[in-house]
């Protein structure tokens, strides 16, 4: 049971956060016109999740499957640009996947092309390096399609069994799965098998329906997970055990993009639980980053170390 003005202990390990799942490329428009002119980005929210940490003071790596071709040579450039270990990316037949974003000040329209982001397979390199690491992240996205959803269910079960805290995105989109599956049935079965669950209130209603924000972070919990933190854009967030809940508001003056602001959060959020922080502290300290990211365009931004983050935005 985890109480908000509390730390998570963790067992001493080499690796703060494993991340796993899709590495991809971003085409995010230029303007807020459709102009049809887009900018090539790194993407792919479980990297973009492990760049931040990294320039945030904490350490990270990232599980993935690119294409043998330049866009898989473009993501991986990027990776070893920002000395981010490339170890566990594999590289596969297929295209590297890629997403096409308008800009937007609310959440953006994405539109999929998937390739080798989905072929991500179990090893025992992969294997290793979750027993290593403190914390495990995936998305929805990385369990909506087999093989990786196979290669998932086995680390899911080692990361209970070697005391990896499980987080867990609920960011489904139908068209993510296919026609036959039902996904949201699915993903609430993953969620009852993670400790954290972090959905924005768009999540909540494609999962749940349109409901009151109180009432979805108890669906939520009711499925199974221990600590629920939902994102509200503008109106900011509600953090929820059983027991307790936490509002706060957005730390965010400036909206430039929001891609990538989830990330930024969710990397601001691990990075103070591995430096130990209460999870209340943790969760206003990723209000923080995500409020630096939202100032610039693309998923990816110089985020300062934590501590001169905190310096920036709150005073804990």
């Amino acid at each position: 049971m985890f109480k908000l003005n509390e730390r998570i202990k963790f067992n001493k390990k080499n690796n703060d956060v494993l991340a796993i799942g899709e590495l991809l490329v971003d085409m995010i428009a230029t303007d807020y016109e459709d102009s049809g002119k887009y900018q090539r980005y790194f993407g792919g929210a479980p990297a973009n999740i492990a760049m931040n940490i990294n320039k945030l003071g904490a350490n990270s790596q990232i599980a993935s499957a690119v294409g043998c071709d330049y866009l898989g040579d473009f993501l991986i450039d990027s990776l070893m640009k920002d000395s981010i270990d490339i170890g566990l990316i594999q590289r596969v037949n297929e295209s590297t996947s890629m997403v096409m974003l308008n800009r937007s000040n609310g959440t953006p329209i994405p539109i999929f092309y998937r390739g080798a982001d989905y072929h991500l397979k179990y090893n025992s390199n992969l294997e290793n390096s979750l027993k290593d690491s403190k914390i495990m992240h995936f998305s929805a996205w990385t369990i909506s399609k087999v093989p990786i959803r196979e290669t998932m269910v086995k680390l899911i079960d080692i990361a209970r069994e070697n005391n990896t805290l499980i987080c867990f995105d609920p960011n489904y989109h139908a068209m993510l799965w296919d026609r036959n599956e039902d996904g949201i049935d699915y993903i609430k079965s993953i969620i009852s098998r993670s400790d954290i669950v972090k959905p924005s209130e768009d999540d909540a209603e494609r999962i749940f329906g349109k409901d009151n924000h109180l009432n979805q972070v108890k669906k939520f919990l009711k499925l199974g997970a221990k600590l629920v933190i939902m994102t509200l854009g503008k109106d900011g967030l509600i953090a929820a055990t059983k027991k307790e809940v936490f509002e706060y508001k957005t730390l965010a003056t400036k909206v430039a993009d929001t891609t990538g602001a989830g990330d930024a959060f969710w990397a601001g959020f691990y990075t103070a639980l591995v430096k130990g922080y209460t999870i209340k502290d943790a969760v206003i300290l990723g209000s923080a980053a995500s409020a630096y990211k939202l100032r610039s365009v693309g998923a990816i931004v110089d985020l300062p170390r934590l501590d001169v983050l905190k310096k920036m935005y709150v005073d804990l």
